[in-house]
Formats: structure tokens, sequence, C-alpha cells
């Protein structure tokens, strides 16, 4: 493994410094790292808007941050369900008329390991089109802020992207014959980080300098992503997991996502996280990533299908 660019302890907030008048749209804020990195934005001095499924939360995330960070901070919500288009596409409409820039999109938020195939109303399956329908269109349509704004969008993956099938499935995009909770959510990481990579390819062949986009994860955080959605098994396993040391902080879990936001020249062809064991922990830098998430056969493939699935086009 290189050495670490940012030294020995890795990548800190430290080095994002003041925030002033920068703007940030974060999902999946209300819990875990998208709460943590909320809260470090919003303690700069940045502008946050939070897009949440469910208001009340919102309203009780916003009442715990002015509580622990002052009155005065500007952090508000907007309520959108990453599972639902229709959803997504009012948010982004409300994100368009009501924020005025965008310097990081920040894909916090995402479901996990659900036991059964549960279908989206959009016709996906759950996990594929939370994590990867509905960050796809969220990113397109609020893509021509980001680059009036020169920001950067930040999809945050999971090392989950190789515990599965190691490609996209075609054939059976909704796993109507082998569903398995593991298998799905590992393609919808997959295909969430491929097509990071892939927008990259397209800025560039457009020569398109205004936007910078990032892949992501949080090593293995102590957060409720499982016990959000997982089976009674999985919930177990992890919550055992949790007391080891094979687990960190939400806190530290929100590193990379805040790095890819804030830290100038960042490469952005790494894939950032955790640097330590199984690149579950440790200080966080720039990691190694599988070639068979950087395919560019299936990232093309993937990204033509998704414009003709979601009916959404990224104007670069």
């Amino acid at each position: 493994m290189s050495t670490n660019q940012f030294g020995r302890k890795g990548w800190t907030p430290e080095r994002s410094g003041n925030l002033n008048g920068k703007t940030f749209v974060l999902t999946g804020t209300t819990s875990g790292t998208g709460f943590e990195a909320a809260k470090i934005l919003l303690s700069k001095g940045a502008k946050v808007v939070m897009l949440n499924r469910n208001p009340k939360k919102s309203e009780d995330t916003m009442a715990t941050l002015k509580q622990e960070l002052g009155q005065e901070i500007k952090v508000y919500a907007i309520q959108m369900d990453l599972s639902s288009q229709a959803s997504v596409k009012k948010a982004a409409e409300e994100v368009l008329t009501s924020v005025g820039q965008i310097d990081a999109l920040i894909c916090n938020a995402a479901i996990a390991q659900v036991p059964n195939q549960v279908m989206t109303e959009d016709g996906w399956e759950s996990q594929m089109g939370t994590n990867y329908y509905g960050n796809y269109t969220l990113q397109a349509l609020l893509f021509p802020l980001i680059e009036k704004s020169h920001g950067r969008i930040v999809t945050v993956g999971s090392m989950g992207y190789d515990m599965g099938i190691k490609t996209i499935k075609f054939d059976d995009l909704n796993w109507d014959n082998d569903y398995t909770a593991n298998d799905a959510y590992s393609q919808s990481k997959l295909a969430q980080i491929m097509s990071i990579y892939e927008l990259q390819d397209r800025l560039k062949e457009a020569g398109n300098n205004n936007v910078k986009a990032y892949a992501c994860h949080p090593g293995s955080s102590r957060t409720n992503l499982i016990n959000t959605s997982g089976s009674f098994m999985m919930k177990m396993i992890f919550n055992m997991m949790k007391l080891s040391p094979l687990t960190q902080t939400a806190e530290k879990g929100a590193y990379p996502q805040l790095m890819c936001a804030t830290e100038p020249d960042l490469d952005q062809t790494g894939f950032y996280g955790p640097t330590g064991r199984s690149n579950w922990v440790g200080p966080v830098g720039a990691h190694h990533i599988e070639p068979h998430a950087k395919d560019k056969e299936v990232s093309k493939r993937l990204w033509e299908l998704s414009e003709k699935e979601t009916g959404v086009k990224f104007v670069i």
C-alpha cells in the first residue's frame, strides 16, 4: 500500500478550514455518517441543505444541530425519498429554485441488505432503485447548478461493491431469478461507483472542467444502516461487530465524504476511504479499487440504460 498522501493520520476535517460562503447539499442526514458530515460542515460555517425522506426526522435533526452548534447555523431541509423518481425530481426542482449554489452534492443516503426482493414504485429492485437510479437522477438534475457553481459530486459507495457478482446483471437487473440481499446490494453500490468514473470520462471527453466527481466509502462505521433495512440475522451480526475493533465511529465514517467535498486538487480517479485493515477502519486516504469497478464497457452500457430507464440525461 502506498503511503497516505495526508500523512500517518490520514485526512481529517481540520484540513478543510473555514467554509463560510460554501453550500453543501447532503442526502441521508438524520443519523450516522450523514448526520456527522452535516454537523462538521455546519461547525465550519457552511450552509447545509439536507435531503431526507422523513420530514419529522429532518426537523428533529435541525433542532439537535442548532442546540449543539448554535441557533444561527445555516441548515435547511427539503423532503426527498430517494427510492421514488417523482420525489427525487420534485426535490431537485425545489433545490434548483431555492438554493443559489452547490459547492458539493454529497450522495450519502442508501438502503442495505433488504432481506427479500422489494420493488420500487418505478418498477426496480429496491436497492438498485434507491442507491443507484435515485442518485443518478438527482445528480443529473442538479448538474446544471453544480456546474454553474464549479462544484463537486460525491458519491458514498461501499466496500460492498466487491462482495457480490462483480458486474451488472443486465439480463436480470431486478433479481427475479436468484435474489439475495447481498448480491443486490453489492450490485447497487457497484453501479453507484461505476457511474462516477463514467461521469469523469464524459466530463473529460466534453472538455468540461467545471465539475469534479468523486467516489468514496465510509468503511465499517457504527451506523443504523443495517438496522434500517437488513434482516434480523444481518442486524445481529452487525450489532455484534459494532463491539469489535473492526468498526469505527460514524464521525470517522464521515471523513471520506468530507474530504471528497472539500479537499482542493484531489485526484478524481482515486477511491477514498479508510486505509487500515480491509479498508474498514484506519487513516483516510486513497486506496486500491478493483478493476471491475472501472470496466468501461459495463459502465457505458449502464449509463445508457440509466438514461433510458429514468428518462433523465446529464447535459454535460
